[in-house]
């Protein structure tokens, strides 16, 4: 059983699973699915109540905290116990396309090579790791809600801005994947 949760799930299965979460959140207790808003739920808990952004009855969504903790743990429990110690298959077109911006080490989930302490303190990893985690989180404010809320709950319930917002998602990955992303490794 256990070197069948080991091996990737085929879509079919994952994506139905996935999608049970939302009628289940909704029946269960007429909660909306959706990661990034348990940031504010925390800062809320932690900064003083006199910011109007954090002024808010933040216990009534401790559920949400409850379920990034989950996730959380879930994470750590299953990088432990159902960890793959095989490198992670790359296509070679896209390894031989790595391999020309330097990375070429896949022992990890991330790529080691542009994902580490000593890559963050370059012009590289500056851009890739604070820029971009600026801009996904500014991103996902600026959007009300992340890829997830959007995607698996806002279409579920359709949402036009959740639509308007998915299409954006995607449009600006592909620009990023193709255009920027090669740029940024160049460095």
């Amino acid at each position: 059983m256990l070197e069948l949760l080991k091996q990737p799930w085929p879509w079919y299965v994952a994506g139905p699973l996935i999608g049970l979460t939302v009628p289940l959140l909704l029946i269960i207790g007429n909660k909306s699915f959706g990661i990034s808003s348990s940031l504010r739920h925390i800062c809320a808990a932690c900064l003083p109540a006199n910011i109007p952004f954090f002024k808010y009855e933040w216990k009534k969504e401790i559920w949400n905290l409850v379920f990034v903790l989950g996730i959380f743990l879930g994470g750590i429990l299953a990088s432990g116990l159902l960890s793959n110690p095989n490198p992670v298959q790359v296509n070679p077109t896209l390894a031989a396309e790595l391999s020309s911006y330097g990375i070429t080490n896949y022992s990890e989930l991330v790529p080691v090579d542009i994902i580490n302490w000593q890559a963050l303190l370059s012009l590289r990893g500056i851009f890739l790791m604070v820029v971009g985690g600026f801009l996904v989180g500014f991103g996902t404010r600026y959007a009300g809600g992340c890829t997830s809320g959007h995607a698996i709950m806002g279409l579920s319930n359709l949402q036009w801005p959740s639509l308007v917002a998915t299409i954006c998602f995607m449009v600006g990955g592909f620009i990023m994947a193709n255009f920027i992303l090669p740029v940024i490794l160049s460095l």
